[in-house]
């Protein structure tokens, strides 16, 4: 099983590597055609890519430096790097994501004298689309490797897409003698760079602070009641290492048990929860009751 997620690990490099290599070539593509049509929504919507590139280049060193062994500093693996990585992109998004709500915001103080090209919206149209096949492409892969990192970076790519059709709506829009749109849009574009790093945030200190769904704890407890042998719980913890969840549960067991008989039980709780819901690993202490 360890086997695998490592496996699985290498091949979630390839979504991190298709998302550089795509938002190297938008953001490009959309800083270019931005400056010389004189669009700030197509700007901003260009600077948000440069954040991604980012986003995904931690992505990746997180799931290469997760791919560790345990070492003597590490005896539980690297499983939480990809985590801090998404943290320290949040940062970065979040900075990037105020830079352009200040530049739209001035823009839009300073009067806007004339609409940016059509060919803006053409291109903000064309980067939705790409976007959009890269976020089939990764979402397929991170619902076949069962990777927590892969379909957050599938979601970042559909939230793009969304944000460059809009983006092209704008401008659309400020064709029609509305000049304004444009800046409006780029604030928006702005607003959805700091929620997305704002979001990243918050599940990675999540994670690190050892917080764990509580609706996933319920659902967990109502599992290992069910196993034959177990009387009852007394306690139940979850914390994630990565894309690893670890369960610690405390069982009661019938007092008269010998101890062979209450480890099997243990034994069993710890096979269902590892084999039928895919947990890494499970801490099952007995207690008699």
């Amino acid at each position: 099983m360890e086997e695998q997620k490592y496996k699985d690990l290498k091949l979630g490099e390839r979504a991190a590597i298709i998302s550089i290599a795509a938002y190297i070539c938008l953001s490009v593509l959309k800083l270019v055609i931005g400056y010389l049509s004189n669009s700030a929504a197509l700007k901003a919507d260009g600077l948000n890519n440069t954040t991604d590139i980012i986003a995904s280049i931690a992505v990746l060193i997180g799931l290469r430096i997760s791919q560790r062994p345990p070492d003597k500093n590490h005896g539980y693996g690297h499983w939480k790097s990809e985590t801090i990585a998404s943290m320290a992109a949040s940062f970065i998004m979040a900075a990037v994501g105020l830079q352009v709500l200040m530049n739209a915001i001035s823009s839009m103080f300073e009067g806007v004298q004339e609409s940016p090209d059509i060919m803006a919206a053409y291109t903000g149209l064309f980067s939705g689309l790409a976007m959009y096949f890269v976020y089939r492409y990764n979402k397929k892969l991170a619902v076949k490797i069962n990777s927590k990192a892969v379909m957050a970076a599938a979601k970042d790519n559909i939230s793009d897409a969304w944000v460059s059709i809009g983006t092209a709506i704008g401008i659309f829009g400020s064709q029609l003698n509305m000049p304004w749109l444009d800046p409006l849009t780029a604030i928006i574009v702005g607003l959805l760079i700091c929620k997305t790093a704002w979001d990243i945030f918050r599940q990675a200190s999540l994670e690190l602070s050892d917080g764990f769904d509580e609706n996933k704890i319920e659902h967990y407890q109502d599992v290992i009641v069910r196993v034959e042998g177990v009387k009852g719980i007394k306690d139940i913890k979850g914390r994630s290492y990565g894309n690893n969840e670890v369960i610690d549960v405390v069982i009661l067991v019938n007092s008269t048990l010998d101890i062979k008989e209450a480890h099997d039980i243990a034994t069993h709780v710890e096979r269902v929860m590892m084999n039928d819901y895919g947990v890494y690993d499970v801490h099952v202490h007995v207690e008699p009751n």
